[in-house]
């Protein structure tokens, strides 16, 4: 069993690879590594650098509208987006994952939209760049969307509402014994009531009964009793306009990869899946594009099936032509259930980030690269020799909701012990 196995820290001569928007020498990588989890030094880096037209660098365009031209291989899908708002951080950095215990000659590399700006807020940034600008365009001066008591997408759509000085209303399912008390402050619940959003709460039994639809129909009919203009984001604003983010995506992938002078080529492009919206992006890009990288995702809560489906209803609403079932591999690594966690799970988070620096979410990438990995266990030869590029989609606040069951394998510290013989030495460092 993958729980099972060590994880032994990858030799520390082995030299990271960053790939960007602009090429560089093999000493300016290095400083990149170092240096771009701090978005502003990365953003310098893109603007200074880049040749791309569809580079999008956080600088005075921040925050701004912007009329959207499609990918030249996406043009013809219908409804083409007409504007977006840049609300991303991007582009977001891959570089390789020195993950332990790979098949032969495979090569997992990450693309790392945790790094996607506002508020840790991951592969969601990326739908609600357009989602907003239909927003705004609608004249909408409230949000409404739904999902789980941690949910990354509400969060995200929370930050993304105020930046547009817009208000949110966000409808988060809990527990039947809990819906009734103050949901606390962990996590997304802290960064969505620190600005400003209106939480109303929905037990997980009136969720199953009435649908995430008809509840946020609910909200919205109340709201324009009181006079307001809501606009409502579905779940994970998975729906067929929310999946040009990653269509968009994709050209991004494209345009780094062409701009590197060591080419890489990926064979396969791995992600979690919880709503739908990303993966069918990522497939229909990939299919459409030069990429052509085999999109494999590993679902976190309802089957493959109803997946399969829902991804078809957005490739659909875009006329793509095309069958789920023949751009996307959907597998099952639901577990125990949605954002609920087995030891072995949390284990494999903390072991992936001791051994390799790499901080997965509980909810969505741990449990994809935990599949991942266990796939790769059992079916070698499926992924010898493969470059894999896997989307780490974010969601790390998500943690602090499992500090309780992580605590006992974190057990990595100590009173220091100092000798009264060690002799003072004052005005260093002095605080108090």
């Amino acid at each position: 069993m993958l729980c099972n196995r060590s994880f032994p820290i990858p030799p520390i001569n082995k030299v990271t690879t960053v790939i960007t928007q602009h090429n560089v020498h093999n000493h300016k990588r290095l400083d990149i590594l170092r240096l771009f989890q701090s978005h502003q030094t990365r953003t310098m880096e893109v603007e200074a650098n880049t040749n791309s037209s569809h580079t999008r660098a956080v600088g005075l365009d921040f925050l701004t509208k912007k009329a959207y031209t499609p990918p030249s291989w996406a043009s013809h899908i219908n409804p083409i987006p007409s504007h977006i708002f840049s609300l991303g951080h991007l582009p977001t950095p891959i570089h390789k994952w020195n993950l332990p215990n790979l098949p032969t000659n495979t090569e997992v590399w990450l693309k790392r939209d945790d790094l996607s700006g506002m508020q840790l807020s991951g592969n969601k940034v990326r739908k609600l760049e357009f989602l907003m600008a239909d927003a705004v365009a609608k004249g909408a001066d409230c949000i409404i969307t739904i999902g789980g008591i941690q949910s990354n997408h509400c969060r995200a759509t929370a930050v993304a509402a105020k930046y547009l000085n817009l208000d949110c209303y966000l409808i988060l399912r809990t527990s039947k014994v809990l819906v009734d008390q103050d949901p606390g402050l962990t996590g997304n619940l802290l960064v969505e009531r620190l600005v400003g959003a209106h939480v109303e709460l929905i037990s997980k039994e009136e969720y199953a009964k009435f649908g995430s639809g008809a509840l946020t129909n609910i909200l919205k009919e109340r709201l324009l009793k009181e006079g307001r203009r809501p606009y409502v984001i579905p779940v994970g604003g998975s729906n067929s306009l929310g999946t040009w983010g990653y269509i968009e995506a994709i050209r991004e992938i494209e345009e780094q990869l062409q701009s590197e002078t060591d080419k890489v080529k990926f064979d396969d492009i791995v992600v979690a899946c919880g709503s739908g919206g990303t993966i069918a992006g990522l497939a229909l890009g990939s299919w459409l594009s030069s990429l052509k990288a085999k999109v494999h995702a590993f679902s976190v809560c309802d089957d493959p099936d109803y997946f399969y489906n829902y991804v078809q209803g957005l490739l659909d609403g875009l006329e793509a032509g095309v069958d789920s079932h023949d751009i996307v591999n959907i597998q099952n690594a639901r577990g125990l259930g949605y954002a609920i966690n087995t030891s072995e799970e949390l284990k494999f988070v903390t072991e992936i980030a001791a051994t390799t620096g790499i901080v997965l979410d509980p909810v969505y990438s741990g449990k994809a690269a935990y599949g991942m990995l266990k796939d790769m266990a059992v079916n070698t030869k499926k992924w010898e020799g493969r470059k894999i590029l896997f989307i780490h989609t974010g969601g790390l606040l998500g943690l602090f909701d499992k500090v309780e069951q992580m605590a006992p394998s974190l057990g990595n510290w100590r009173r220091m012990d100092v000798q009264e013989s060690v002799p003072p030495s004052d005005g260093i460092g002095k605080m108090f």
